[in-house]
């Protein structure tokens, strides 16, 4: 197999990801989450900063908010994610989107990820919407 020699270079800037982490989310979420990652699993964090928030969320074509819709969709597909889930809930709120938008993505998902895996997704969502109140 060959490579084409005309890739789009990865990103992968540390600083880009530290801003766009402190944009999306605020100081106790990330102060309950990156020590105790580094804690248990030292240099992840750093990567997850670094190729997640300083990579894959530096690319050109969706927006924050396409991003934070497919990250609930993913997320309520995968079930058992609930701090994650809920964690991205706040995310919306604080790009920008309404309840009801995030409600919304819940309700369009029960025919393709199935009426249980939506209901749940409500459920996280519900209860972080409550405690942002």
């Amino acid at each position: 197999m060959t490579v084409p020699h005309d890739l789009t270079p990865a990103r992968l800037d540390r600083a880009a990801g530290r801003e766009t982490l402190d944009l999306l989310q605020d100081a106790p979420t990330q102060q309950a989450t990156l020590p105790w990652l580094d804690e248990v699993a030292p240099g992840f964090a750093d990567w997850v900063v670094t190729a997640l928030f300083g990579g894959t969320y530096q690319r050109e074509g969706l927006t924050l908010r396409d991003r934070q819709i497919a990250n609930l969709a993913a997320l309520a597909a995968l079930g058992g994610v609930d701090p994650q889930l809920t964690g991205h809930v706040r995310t919306c709120l604080r790009i920008g989107m309404e309840e009801r938008e995030i409600i919304e993505v819940f309700v369009h998902l029960a025919p393709y990820i199935g009426v249980p895996k939506a209901l749940a997704g409500l459920r996280v969502a519900s209860a972080a919407l409550r405690d942002a109140r």
